[in-house]
């Protein structure tokens, strides 16, 4: 009988000889094992770490969506009573009751059609037109293929309402 080490492997005996060949792939296929084993724990900690760190990010989106609708709320009253201020304010200095609320309002739809064109311009930096011509060069997606079929789907109702 021989001693094995806590690995269950022959260790080098004194004397410097090499193992044995198939002492050796043993032990090459022990390592194997054990670099898989590793590389599944490694994964299955990963894929934990993930769903954790996902499940705090919807918990931290949803509170924040309810302080986002908490800030438009108090906000917008702060912006009407800033107007009943301003509208009052342009009333002490001279301006009849009308031309300070027309002033207001023209200041209210002036930041609204600047965020109106703000919001159309983000829209289309979503519309990742980049992507999509590259999706096109690799002939997936192609826009110019869906207006053809759009339009092949209209012809033969049009010819068949016309005639």
């Amino acid at each position: 009988m021989t001693d094995r080490d806590a690995s269950g492997h022959e260790p080098h005996d004194d004397t410097g000889k090499p193992p044995h060949l198939d002492e050796s792939v043993r032990r090459i296929g022990a390592a194997g094992r054990a670099t898989i084993d590793s590389a599944f724990d490694t994964g299955r900690a990963l894929r934990k770490l993930v769903s954790a760190d996902l499940a705090l990010a919807r918990s931290a989106l949803g509170r924040a969506l309810a302080w986002v609708a908490v800030a438009i709320v108090f906000g917008a009253s702060a912006l009407l009573l800033a107007m009943g201020v301003l509208t009052a304010l342009l009333h002490a200095l001279g301006l009849s009751w009308l031309a300070s609320f027309a002033i207001c309002a023209a200041l209210s739809l002036g930041v609204t059609g600047l965020a109106a064109w703000r919001v159309s311009v983000f829209f289309d930096h979503a519309g990742m037109h980049a992507t999509r011509r590259q999706l096109a060069r690799f002939g997936i997606g192609d826009e110019s293929d869906d207006e053809a079929d759009a339009e092949a789907a209209t012809a033969p109702a049009a010819q068949a309402g016309g005639t």
